[in-house]
């Protein structure tokens, strides 16, 4: 769990920090229901959730997670105490790894994941403040060093918005991409682009240039709201021993070490959101109704994942194209890190909560690498 420092405006406007770590992976939400209780549609990333402790005249509740960062915790604290580091040689060992951040608009998930919004191959972030990506790409290079084998690094760039597959490394205009499946492949995005890089300054490269490319808009709670959802993956293919890689338009040479292949995803997720309380219309009310829908359909697959092996019924991937992207994430051989993002506002209470019980749920989830 990420949350987020108390903005100027939350400030200004006297809101009160309703959320509070308490240690060894404990989290606490405490605040009286605002007069009259909010009402309305279902939120995205509602469901219920019988470990939390949940009173509904106060909306208290406490958590428990594997680690909670709170507002003062640093980038590089959230990277070593996540498990990320290790995230990323599992995926060089060849296992296929995923992080995705999810959370309210605006509760810090982009932030999370790749540091400040202002920055650029120009003007970079300071080191202090660069994000998982940057780092595990770092970490990555130095394993492979340090581990004397030869890696054969691609990364591919898409996003979701509004169902539609985008490459986000293409230079041309934009245009939805086929996602297709097969039995060996599962479902897969043809036609997407994937572009081998051998060095830190290329591989931030493509993510900042991707990143610029993403769909993003203001409304009231987030100046640069991600209106998509982005995933960037790694492919990293290795031949123990230090034994140079076979490219992949040559004939393949016999070898007694046999290759690994593993891959690292990082998925932000767009933010869930109200429309009432973003002040969203037109084409923003139209985004904010897609994100919700497929943060549902990820919702509930994930409900229905939670649930023990022998009591699960059909898991409907193929309810949004998000969905189907992470099913190996989710529920086939995958390694997962989940980083859920709130808010410490009063204001964002509801919000937090939902997101807090999701998080709880997708802790149940497990997986067979």
């Amino acid at each position: 769990i990420r949350v987020r420092p108390l903005t100027c405006t939350e400030t200004r406007r006297g809101d009160r920090r309703v959320v509070h770590s308490l240690g060894d992976g404990a989290v606490h939400v405490s605040a009286t229901s605002p007069p009259g209780g909010r009402r309305g549609l279902r939120h995205p990333l509602s469901c219920r959730c019988p470990h939390a402790q949940v009173s509904a005249a106060r909306h208290d509740a406490t958590f428990g997670f594997s680690a909670v960062f709170d507002a003062g915790a640093s980038q590089e604290a959230v990277f070593e105490g996540s498990g990320m580091r290790q995230l990323v040689e599992l995926a060089i060992d060849g296992f296929s790894c995923t992080v995705f951040a999810f959370g309210q608009t605006g509760s810090g998930k982009t932030y999370t994941l790749m540091g400040p919004l202002a920055q650029s191959e120009t003007q970079p972030a300071s080191p202090a403040l660069l994000g998982l990506m940057q780092r595990s790409f770092t970490c990555l290079l130095e394993q492979s060093r340090s581990r004397g084998s030869d890696l054969a690094l691609s990364a591919s760039y898409l996003e979701i918005y509004n169902e539609q597959v985008r490459d986000l490394l293409s230079l041309g205009p934009p245009c939805a991409l086929p996602l297709r499946w097969s039995k060996t492949r599962g479902f897969y995005v043809e036609n997407q682009l994937s572009v081998d890089f051998e060095s830190l300054e290329a591989i931030v490269s493509l993510l900042l240039q991707g990143s610029q490319r993403r769909r993003t808009s203001a409304h009231a709670l987030n100046r640069h709201s991600s209106r998509s959802h982005a995933l960037l993956t790694i492919h990293i293919r290795s031949r123990a021993g230090g034994q140079s890689i076979t490219p992949p338009s040559r004939v393949p040479q016999a070898s007694a070490c046999p290759s690994k292949q593993g891959t690292l995803c990082f998925v932000d997720l767009a933010g869930s959101e109200r429309v009432k309380e973003t002040g969203s219309s037109g084409e923003l009310s139209v985004e904010a109704n897609s994100i919700n829908r497929s943060l549902l359909a990820l919702g509930h697959c994930i409900s229905l994942l939670a649930k023990p092996r022998g009591k699960r019924t059909h898991i409907p991937y193929r309810d949004s194209k998000l969905t189907r992207l992470l099913a190996r994430s989710l529920g086939g051989s995958g390694i997962t890190l989940m980083v859920a993002c709130i808010s410490p506002s009063s204001h964002c209470l509801s919000e937090t909560l939902s997101t807090l019980h999701y998080a709880s749920r997708a802790r149940r989830v497990t997986t067979r690498p």
